[in-house]
């Protein structure tokens, strides 16, 4: 039989101190680790109180780390952002602050260069399955669908 170990209210702060330390953290990630810890709901309540209090826990932070890795590192569109966000629980108000931390001139830079590394990607295809490839792959990565047809429209007449 498999013994589940408890922990005490101090003793899970302690533990959910470092897990958000480590890396941010939203609170839906730290509600489920504190579940997973065996901590009944009330205790769940009393430690994310007090990690907020002692800035261990902030939405508005995460997201904004959030849109920024995400942007950078996966080069992942707004509208993949804001979904994973909304799924995370974020709440409006953070997520268009964490829009925020891209600037216009990146993200146009951004989806221009993603555009020709697709476009040359497919460079064997025919025209009309080579368009609807970098398509595809832009829509996934969560780019607005006028700014993909944009890039690709010049994509074209560069041909």
């Amino acid at each position: 039989m498999q013994k589940s170990s408890s922990f005490t209210v101090q003793e899970a702060k302690k533990k959910l101190e470092y897990y958000c330390a480590y890396q941010e953290r939203c609170h839906q990630e730290v509600v489920q680790k504190l579940r997973s810890m065996n901590m009944i709901p009330q205790a769940i309540d009393i430690i994310v109180g007090e990690l907020i209090d002692e800035n261990y826990l902030n939405e508005t932070r995460f997201a904004q780390g959030f849109a920024r890795g995400k942007f950078r590192i996966k080069k992942w569109g707004k509208e993949r952002i804001v979904r994973e966000l909304k799924f995370r629980k974020i709440s409006p108000f953070n997520i268009k602050i964490a829009l925020k931390e891209i600037s216009t001139e990146d993200y146009l830079a951004t989806i221009t260069e993603l555009a020709e590394r697709f476009w040359e990607a497919n460079a064997t295809k025919d025209k009309y399955t080579r368009k609807k490839k970098v398509i595809d792959a832009l829509r996934y990565r969560g780019w607005e669908s006028s700014l993909i047809f944009d890039a690709v429209a010049a994509l074209e007449s560069e041909d």
